[in-house]
């Protein structure tokens, strides 16, 4: 690896004991935008269908309005960690999730004027789209910056138990708000959280951008590299869609008590089999974590397909859970390991958006399959999506591209 593909205040050798404690500083604050995004995802809907009138379709629409957001965004968010470092990207990340907070509470304080509330809500989606994919980008990228290149599944493992971590806790806080001081109560700690967030960032020593790289490879060339990847991902995280979406109404369509365990199993798995297990990719490589997690994620959803009772279902959920758990980071590190380190934060944030739009899109396409054909098919449908991705995720195993190589003339690996 080429000297000046190394960022100017990694290490280059950070000991195994000392690897967490660096990570965990920075990837807090994908915890703050993550909680930011958890707070008012079950208000939401209540609150726009409820307070404001508006169909459950437009209700529906104004929560996923974020994930076009992000998805949009999330190119142009690893582009600015490489161009401008990585503490800069997350302190503007945290600035419009702050901004977020600040749309959600005056929706509440319009809530007599239906436009300026709707547009209010608008705005708070849109915005904390983009403060999401900023701001997690970015830590990524620090994370990696302080504990150098060869530790970045561990930094992306880390920083998904941050994402997971706050939904699971960012849902209920919002629910216990919204029930004592309303919407408003909501949008205030949002606002409150990510500002104090935003100073403790700009308290915290930055990685600087690389010097004496090559110029930076359009977007347009790293897509088309990252794509099969990321098809991977986004079949794979199609898993996640239809247990996240539609486990609950599957539970009652069943006759089945307890929906809600089966999603707090999930969690536990996903978030489990990393802490448990933190070098598996580093130790054994990106294709063979991926393949092998495909394949048990695969087992979980045909489980919950076939199963014939709730404790079949938890099963299900619970495989499901420990195969997607490594999917992001295990193809995250050998996609980053095709392109030179000095447009990593580029790659993975085109990489991201892919998830992005895999979790838009799970959910209707699986609805449309519950609608014409029932559970089963849908189940198996979105089986065949994660067969599809163990199958490519073979194919790039065997038939990978040489890397790019930098103009130094040394090739850049993860």
């Amino acid at each position: 690896m080429s000297t000046s593909s190394i960022q100017e205040s990694a290490p280059q050798l950070i000991p195994d004991n000392q690897v967490t404690r660096r990570i965990l500083p920075v990837v807090g604050f994908t915890f703050v935008a993550y909680f930011t995004v958890g707070v008012p995802l079950a208000l939401l809907p209540t609150y726009a269908h409820l307070q404001l009138g508006v169909n459950a379709s437009i209700a529906g629409l104004l929560v996923s309005i974020q994930y076009i957001a992000t998805f949009a965004s999330r190119p142009r968010a690893g582009r600015m960690a490489d161009t401008r470092g990585p503490r800069q990207t997350v302190r503007y990340g945290l600035l419009f999730c702050a901004a977020s907070g600040f749309f959600l509470l005056l929706a509440a304080l319009l809530k007599h004027s239906f436009w300026f509330s709707i547009d209010s809500l608008v705005l708070s989606r849109l915005v904390l789209g983009v403060g999401e994919s900023m701001t997690s980008t970015g830590s990524t990228m620090w994370g990696i910056g302080r504990v150098g290149s060869e530790r970045t599944a561990r930094v992306i493992s880390w920083n998904g138990v941050a994402n997971y971590l706050a939904l699971a806790i960012g849902a209920p806080v919002g629910i216990l708000l919204g029930s004592r001081w309303g919407f408003a109560g909501a949008g205030l700690l949002i606002l409150l959280v990510c500002i104090a967030s935003y100073v403790v960032a700009t308290g915290l020593a930055p990685t600087a951008p690389l010097k004496g790289h090559p110029a930076p490879l359009p977007l347009r060339r790293i897509l088309l590299r990252v794509t099969p990847y990321g098809l991977a991902l986004a079949l794979g995280g199609m898993g996640f869609g239809i247990i996240g979406t539609f486990i609950t109404l599957y539970f009652i369509h069943r006759g089945w008590q307890g929906a809600a365990l089966s999603l707090t199993i999930y969690g536990i798995s996903f978030m489990g089999v990393r802490l448990v297990f933190p070098g598996v990719i580093e130790r054994f490589g990106g294709f063979p974590v991926a393949i092998v997690s495909f394949i048990v994620e695969l087992a979980g959803l045909l489980l919950l397909g076939f199963g014939n009772s709730p404790g079949m279902a938890y099963a299900g959920c619970g495989l499901a859970g420990l195969g997607f758990s490594f999917v992001f980071p295990a193809l995250a590190v050998e996609a980053a390991n095709v392109f030179p380190t000095s447009v990593r934060g580029s790659v993975l944030g085109v990489y991201s958006a892919f998830i992005d739009l895999s979790f838009f899109l799970s959910g209707p396409i699986a609805g449309v399959i519950i609608h014409l054909y029932g559970y089963l098919a849908a189940f198996l449908a979105i089986a065949g999506a994660v067969l599809l991705a163990l199958t490519l995720s073979i194919w790039l195993a065997f038939s990978a591209k040489p890397p790019i190589i930098a103009s130094t003339g040394a090739r850049s690996r993860a």
